[in-house]
């Protein structure tokens, strides 16, 4: 029997044991396989998970990707925990295409509105979410960038603690994105750092796990560091462009490549390319997230 699921035990059991799950954007299809191999060859939970930009710059289709998760759960039969989760995403035609699709959870990210539109937006896909058992993430803050593949904007506004209080109080939202210092994609001229004085003032005022973006790139002490923050911390970490980056160089290629692209390699270099991702993943997830053993 599979163990897909939502995100409500998967990361309370995070948070109670000190570690975080790692949310691994496949971003193509065939990559899905290898995440979830690491996950079973390490007996860690893992979230599986795409983006709406992701879905616009490698073109790969919502349904089509959920296909592709449930044809490997069932090939495997992993005995681990699983998620199937949509990143980043502002359209609600989406989310419901997601949620059709068999998505378990959804992240709606209205961060860049007010915060009274926040709630209201958010407030909106946590009713429709839980009426069907899906979980919901948001985002309250503004977490910077340096590719634009998850967010259009580079500004960064870290989150106010008692306003993540009171957002979570008036959204019921299941996890919550915070701004302590990290950014989406690859580190270069900035450095990535973690305001942990701030990350424990938001952990003790909410009961909501809380959830890492921006995780390539970040030195894996900084990461222990969040999810092992007494009473919770970080439960949820998103890595992604670490794992494009590992199979770009395997094809031999630089900036990113459309699902189509990357389906045209020879069988010989996708299976190549797929194990790297899969080593990688089970580095993560030993060293990066301390979930080994904790499926």
């Amino acid at each position: 029997m599979s163990k897909v699921q939502n995100l409500t035990e998967l990361l309370k059991h995070a948070a109670k044991n000190r570690y975080a799950v790692g949310s691994f954007s496949a971003r193509y299809t065939k990559l899905i396989q290898p995440i979830i191999e690491a996950a079973i060859n390490t007996h860690s939970p893992v979230i599986v998970q795409l983006s709406e930009k992701e879905v616009i710059r490698h073109q790969v289709g919502i349904r089509e990707f959920a296909d592709e998760f449930y044809h490997v759960v069932k090939t495997l039969n992993p005995e681990v925990p699983l998620a199937l989760h949509l990143d980043h995403t502002k359209s609600l035609e989406v989310i419901k295409e997601a949620m059709d699709a068999g998505f378990t959870s959804v992240m709606i990210d209205a961060s860049e509105a007010s915060f009274d539109e926040n709630v209201e937006i958010t407030k909106k896909i946590v009713e429709m979410a839980h009426s069907r058992g899906i979980t919901v993430e948001a985002e309250l803050g503004k977490i910077g960038t340096t590719d634009f593949v998850e967010t259009d904007i580079d500004e960064e506004l870290y989150t106010i603690p008692e306003e993540a209080q009171k957002f979570c109080e008036l959204t019921d939202v299941d996890c919550l994105a915070v701004s302590v210092g990290t950014a989406h994609g690859v580190y270069t001229v900035r450095q990535p750092k973690v305001d942990f004085g701030r990350l424990e003032a938001i952990n003790h005022l909410t009961n909501t796990p809380l959830v890492l973006h921006g995780g390539s790139g970040v030195p894996s002490e900084m990461v222990v560091r969040a999810a092992q923050i007494p009473e919770g911390g970080v439960s949820k970490v998103n890595i992604a462009t670490d794992l494009e980056l590992e199979m770009l160089a395997v094809v031999g290629r630089k900036g990113h490549l459309t699902e189509e692209e990357f389906n045209g390699y020879s069988p010989e270099l996708i299976e190549k390319s797929r194990k790297a991702v899969k080593k990688l993943v089970e580095l993560k997830i030993a060293d990066y997230l301390l979930s080994d053993h904790q499926a």
